[in-house]
């Protein structure tokens, strides 16, 4: 039975922090190989080369990597409706936004923890929040979410609060754009 991530006993026995050329993070493994190759091959290359800042939730005990995720510079547009719902009275149509690139749950803690996805996310907005306090404005958290692997991963996110891009919408895409308002 998998138990609910995310209360004080974890927030002692986890530690989020950044990739580095010296992070060990042998062991991961997502269901999802391309999850699992990005972390392995390419994440550090990503960040090396300013595209993508990606993070580890290790479990301090063990020093397994129980999650990560790559964050990015993101902006998407958004019709007269859009953002009439979120309250923005603004000419543009382009509005700043932090992108989840990836998001992934090592297997034997999905196994074991229910909501340390979730618990990503709100790593993600915490990120995006202090990039808004000490560097430039974001109002969205964004991400493409992989429909293509991942059927219930669109529930997933809708569960976190993110709705449907509707100017980037496209049914033949193998990813779904959505966008959660990181200030509702």
């Amino acid at each position: 039975m998998r138990t609910q991530f995310g209360s004080k006993e974890h927030s002692s026995a986890y530690k989020l922090e950044t990739l580095t050329p010296s992070t060990p993070f042998t062991g991961f493994s997502c269901p999802i190989e391309e999850y699992n190759e990005y972390l392995y091959k390419d994440a550090l290359r990503s960040q090396n080369d300013h595209i993508a800042k990606t993070w580890l939730l290790r479990e301090q005990a063990t020093g397994a990597v129980a999650a990560y995720m790559s964050l990015i510079a993101d902006a998407i547009k958004l019709s007269a409706t859009e953002k009439e719902l979120h309250n923005l009275n603004y000419p543009f149509k382009t509005i700043p936004a932090i992108k989840i690139a990836k998001l992934a749950v090592s297997q034997p803690f999905s196994e074991k923890y229910k909501g340390i996805g979730s618990f990503m996310i709100g790593a993600a907005i915490w990120k995006a929040l202090g990039c808004n306090d000490d560097y430039c404005a974001a109002r969205f958290l964004t991400v493409d979410a992989d429909i293509e692997h991942d059927e219930g991963v669109l529930a997933f996110y809708q569960k976190n609060g993110f709705i449907q891009n509707d100017e980037l919408f496209n049914k033949n895409r193998k990813t779904i754009s959505m966008r959660k308002d990181i200030y509702c």
